[in-house]
C-alpha cells in the first residue's frame, strides 16, 4: 500500500463553548527553532496548503505555545463508538480506534482540542494531522504488520508476523543529559516529544474510574493503618484533599463508597460542575466553613459525603487549622507533575488569573507557585503534628515542594536519595499492601459497547476470586460486586479490578473463552501504570524499593520488551507517568481478546510476566511480601524461577564498618 496521507484540507472550525481548554503551554523557543517547529508541522501537509496553513500554524505555536492543528480535528463529537462500527482489516486495527476516540471524547478529556486526556499534559498525540494519520494506518493495518508510534508520529507499518504486537508506541524517551523539564518543553513545542502519561499515550484510558479504585484501595488500607477501628469501610472518618479534574477527579467517588465523609478542593469551577454532574460529588461549597460544615455533621452520621470545596487547599487547610479540626486522611492529588504548567494554582488568586499569568507572565506564576507550595508544606506539617495522617498520592506533590526550595521535606534535608518526611501512597500502602503481592490495576473494555456485556464481565471476574484467601481479595470482591451498582462507567462500557498475577490470567482465559462461546463481543485488556511492574518512579511505584535501585528503569523496559516478546497486542513505553518528566519510565500494554486460541497461549505467559517481574524485582529488594510471593510461585511454575536474595545482617555490617 501507499503510505496514508492527508488529502483533503478541511476548513476552519468553531470550538464549542463550555470546553475547557489548555493553558499556554511554555516552550523556550529561539527564532530558529520557531521556524524549525512550523517546518515540522508542516511535514504532514501537501505543499499546496503550506502557504494558507505557515500563518495559520505560526499563530497556534506563538498563542498556544504548541501545533495542534485545530482545523484537522473531525467533525462532531469523538468518543469510543461500538468496534463494528470503524473500519479495519483486522480486530486490533478497529480496537485501538475505539481506545484513541474515548480518550479525547469530551466527557472524558481533560483539554480534548488539545488532545490531553488527563494529568493537564497528558497527550493522545501532538496534533491532529498525528490523530488523522493514526487512525488512516490502523484501518489499513493487517494481522501480518505492526503499526510504530513515537511521540504521537505514525512512523509507518512495518512487516511483521500474527504473533508479533499490532502496535509499538513509545513518547518522550529523552536521552540522559536531556531528560529535564525545559529540555523536553523545548522538544514538545518542536513536535518530536509527546507527554503521555501511559493510559493516554498508550491508549489505554477508561476514564476516571480508573483511578477510584486505586484511591479507594488507597485510603481504606490507609484508615487500617492509622485509625484501628476501621475494618471495612469508613463510617465516622474525615479525608480531605486536593484536584477534581487533572488526575481525574475520583477521590470524591471513591470517599463516597466508601461511606467516609471527604472535601475535595479544586480551583476550576467547571470540573467541579463535571463531577457534580456525574454525581461523583454529593454537594458543592463555596467557604471552608461550609465545606467543614456539611463533611462533619456526614462524619458525625457515619453517611458517606463527598463535598467539592470551590477554592484553594492551602485555605482550607489553614482554616482547619485555626478552628482545631481534626481531619483523619490528607492527601494530594493536583497535576504536581506538571506543577508550573497548569496543574497547581497558587494561593489568593482566581483560576482565571492563573490561566492570565501562564499566558503572560511564568515568571510572577512560579514565584506564587512556590510561595503557595511552601505555605501548603506549613500547614501538613502542623496538621500532621496534632495527629493527621497525610500521604503522597503519587503526584509529585513532595518533589515538586522539594524544587521550589523547601530542603526540609527531604529526611536528609539536602536531597530526595533518602526519600521525604512524609510517606508516599505506595511507600506505605500499596506497596507492601498490594504491589508486593502482585495486585495492581488490572482493566478492560468491552469493545462492543454493550452495557449486558460489561456486566458479562463482572460476573465472570468475580467468581474468579477467591475471596477468602486474602483481606486484598475480598476487597476486590466487594470492588467487584458493587460496581455496577456505584455507576463508574463514563464513557466506553470499562471496568477496573485490583488483582495479581493469576488472577488476571484466569480472568483475561475466562473472558477470552466467553468471546470464543459468543456470550460476549470482544475485550480489550490493559492495566494503568502505577502497577507491581512495568513502572520504575522512585517518588511513586518504586519508593517502597530501598536496595537503591528505585533510580533505575531497567524494570519497566524489560516488562515492555517481555510482552512485546510474547505478543501483546499493543506495548507501550513511556517517560514521566503521573510524576513528571525524568522522573519516571512506564511501560505498559494492551491485549485484545478474539476469542482464539492463539490469544489464549499468548495470556498463558504474558500475563504473568507482566506481574511477577514486577514481584521478582520487589523480591530482590527484600520487600518480605514479595519474598513471600515470589516463593509460592517458584513452587507452583516449574517452567520459570524467580532470583531470590540471602539476607545479610545489617546490624553486623554497621558494626564492621565502626572499625573504619
Amino acid at each position: 500500500m501507499n503510505y496514508p496521507k492527508l488529502t483533503v484540507l478541511p476548513p476552519k472550525k468553531p470550538f464549542t463553548e463550555g470546553i475547557r481548554r489548555a493553558p499556554k503551554r511554555q516552550s523556550n523557543l529561539s527564532g530558529s527553532d520557531r521556524i524549525l517547529a512550523v517546518k515540522n508541522a508542516l511535514r504532514y501537509c501537501p505543499e499546496e496548503w503550506h502557504e494558507e496553513l505557515i500563518p495559520e500554524f505560526t499563530e497556534e505555536l506563538m498563542t498556544h505555545g504548541r501545533i495542534y492543528g485545530y482545523r484537522f480535528r473531525p467533525e462532531g463529537r469523538i468518543y469510543g463508538k461500538p468496534i463494528d462500527e470503524y473500519n479495519g482489516k483486522c480486530i486490533e486495527g478497529k480496537a485501538f480506534q475505539v481506545m484513541i476516540d474515548n480518550n479525547l471524547d469530551f466527557e472524558i478529556a481533560l483539554y480534548p482540542y488539545e488532545l490531553v486526556t488527563y494529568g493537564e499534559t497528558g497527550q493522545v498525540c501532538q496534533n491532529w494531522m498525528q490523530y488523522l494519520l493514526i487512525k488512516k494506518y490502523l484501518e489499513e493495518l493487517t494481522d501480518t504488520q505492526t503499526l510504530v508510534v513515537m511521540s504521537g508520529h505514525p512512523l509507518g507499518l512495518f512487516e511483521s508476523s500474527k504473533t508479533s504486537p499490532r502496535v509499538v508506541i513509545t513518547n518522550s524517551l529523552m536521552i540522559g543529559c536531556f531528560d529535564d523539564q525545559a529540555n523536553w518543553a523545548r522538544a514538545a513545542a518542536l513536535g518530536v516529544a509527546n507527554y503521555g502519561q501511559m493510559t493516554a499515550g498508550g491508549w489505554m484510558y477508561i476514564g476516571p474510574q480508573g483511578i477510584v479504585h486505586g484511591t479507594y484501595n488507597t485510603i481504606l488500607n490507609a484508615a487500617r493503618m492509622k485509625l484501628p477501628h476501621i475494618t471495612s469501610d469508613l463510617g465516622g472518618v474525615l479525608f480531605v484533599s486536593s484536584g477534581l479534574g487533572g488526575m481525574s477527579g475520583a477521590q470524591g467517588k471513591a470517599v463516597s463508597i466508601l461511606n467516609g465523609a471527604g472535601i475535595i478542593a479544586e480551583v476550576d469551577a467547571s470540573r467541579i460542575k463535571t463531577r457534580y454532574d456525574q454525581g461523583w460529588v454529593t454537594d458543592i461549597a463555596e467557604s471552608p466553613e461550609e465545606a467543614f460544615g456539611l463533611a462533619l455533621a456526614a462524619k458525625e452520621a457515619k453517611k458517606g459525603a463527598a463535598v467539592a470545596f470551590h477554592g484553594n487547599i492551602v485555605d482550607l487547610l489553614q482554616y482547619a487549622i485555626d478552628r482545631d479540626i481534626h481531619i483523619d486522611l490528607l492527601s494530594d492529588q493536583t497535576s504536581c507533575h506538571a506543577v508550573y504548567d497548569g496543574g497547581y494554582c497558587p494561593q489568593e488568586i482566581s483560576f482565571e488569573e492563573r490561566t492570565r499569568l501562564l499566558d503572560t507572565d511564568r515568571a510572577t506564576f512560579r514565584k506564587l507557585v512556590d510561595k503557595t507550595l511552601r505555605a501548603h508544606f506549613e500547614a501538613v506539617k502542623k496538621l500532621t503534628e496534632k495527629g493527621t495522617y497525610f500521604f503522597d498520592y503519587g503526584n509529585s506533590f513532595m518533589k515538586s515542594v522539594f524544587d521550589s526550595g523547601v530542603t526540609e521535606i527531604a529526611k536528609n534535608g539536602k536531597n530526595t536519595l533518602d526519600g521525604f518526611i512524609f510517606p508516599s501512597y505506595v511507600e506505605d500502602i500499596l506497596g507492601p499492601v498490594c504491589f508486593d503481592y502482585g495486585y495492581g490495576p488490572f482493566r478492560w473494555v468491552c469493545l462492543s459497547g454493550k452495557p449486558e456485556d460489561l456486566h458479562k464481565t463482572d460476573m465472570a471476574a468475580m467468581s474468579c476470586i477467591d475471596k477468602d484467601r486474602r483481606f486484598q481479595d475480598h476487597d476486590n470482591y466487594v470492588w467487584i460486586r458493587d460496581a455496577e451498582k456505584n455507576k463508574l462507567v463514563v464513557g466506553t462500557q470499562a471496568r477496573i479490578l485490583y488483582s495479581d498475577a493469576e488472577g488476571r490470567r484466569n480472568i483475561a482465559l475466562k473472558f477470552n473463552d466467553m468471546v470464543r462461546k459468543g456470550e460476549i463481543g470482544p475485550v480489550m485488556l490493559g492495566r494503568d501504570h502505577h502497577d507491581c511492574g512495568g513502572t520504575d518512579a522512585p517518588f511513586r511505584e518504586t519508593s517502597n524499593i530501598k536496595d537503591g535501585s528505585n533510580i533505575m528503569a531497567d524494570m519497566a523496559t524489560q516488562v515492555f520488551a517481555g510482552n512485546a516478546a510474547r505478543g501483546m497486542s499493543l506495548v507501550a513505553l513511556h517517560n514521566g507517568g503521573g510524576t513528571g518528566i525524568g522522573n519516571a519510565i512506564n511501560g505498559g500494554f494492551g491485549m485484545v481478546l478474539d476469542g482464539s486460541e492463539r490469544v489464549d497461549e499468548i495470556l498463558k505467559t504474558a500475563m504473568i510476566w507482566d506481574v511477577m517481574a514486577g514481584v521478582a524485582r520487589r523480591a530482590w529488594a527484600r520487600n518480605p511480601h514479595s519474598l513471600e510471593t515470589a516463593e509460592i510461585f517458584n513452587g507452583y511454575h516449574p517452567k520459570s524461577t524467580v532470583t531470590l536474595p540471602v539476607i545479610a545482617d545489617e546490624e553486623k555490617i554497621a558494626e564492621e564498618l565502626k572499625k573504619y
